[in-house]
Formats: structure tokens, C-alpha cells, sequence
């Protein structure tokens, strides 16, 4: 199964019965493995949790640490570009050239790579002292 596959299957699980703004995403891990995660709200906004962060979990609740790959899907007219907080996490786990690609149900899409969406990355790099 290709990662937009994933990312649009598990799309369809979200839990957003607020926004009804649903979104997939699938992350490759460094294995090969794929993981994915929809978003699922909550009445008190906003805690709920966004897609690229379930997928991230589920990756590291299965024991792995690095992932090579993203897609994000959603119910947009254009591709949506993952939350500050998921560009964090997805920097946290993946090279500066890991490819993202973001997507609309419709089938556009837009390429990118986790440096480019967060420049200026705060990493662990910048705890040491």
C-alpha cells in the first residue's frame, strides 16, 4: 500500500465531528514500515490531536525512532501544510530532507521536505551546553 493509500484510508477514521475537517497522514519509518494516524478531536478545543501526530506515536509506540517519509491528506481545496506543532514532530524524527507531501482528497498535491517547512529548527542540538 502506498503511503497516500494509507494516508486516505485511515482519513476516513477521523474523529471530527466538530469541524468535520478530516485529515490522513502516513509516515515511512526507517525500516519501511508505514504508520499511519487521522486527527481526532475534542469538545475543549483544542485538545485534540492532529494526524501527523497520531502517526508519529503509533511509529514510536511500535519501537522505532526515525522516519523517512510523510504524506497528509484532507478534505481541502488545496494541500494543507502540517500545524507548527506537527513540523516540530516531524523534525524531531526525520532528516531535514525528508520528503512531506501534502494532499487534497481530489488528488493535488504539493512536495516538500520537513527543512523546508520548519527552518530554523529548534533540535537537540540546542540543549547542549
Amino acid at each position: 500500500m502506498s503511503l497516500r493509500e494509507a494516508a486516505a484510508a485511515v482519513r476516513n477514521n477521523a474523529y471530527a465531528p466538530y469541524s468535520e475537517f478530516k485529515v490522513g497522514a502516513a509516515v515511512r519509518a526507517a525500516s519501511g514500515t508505514v504508520y499511519v494516524g487521522c486527527n481526532v478531536e475534542n469538545v475543549a478545543y483544542p485538545e485534540g490531536m492532529c494526524a501527523e501526530a497520531g502517526a508519529i506515536a503509533a511509529m514510536v509506540a511500535a519501537g522505532e525512532a526515525r522516519l523517512v517519509e510523510a504524506y497528509v491528506i484532507a478534505g481541502s481545496p488545496t494541500p494543507v501544510t502540517p500545524c507548527g506543532g506537527c513540523r516540530q514532530k516531524l523534525a524531531e524524527f526525520a532528516a531535514p530532507d525528508a520528503q512531506v507531501t501534502m494532499a487534497t482528497v481530489s488528488g493535488n498535491e504539493q512536495v516538500t521536505t520537513v527543512g523546508d517547512l520548519l527552518p530554523g529548527v529548534f533540535n537537540a542540538a540546542h540543549m547542549k551546553s
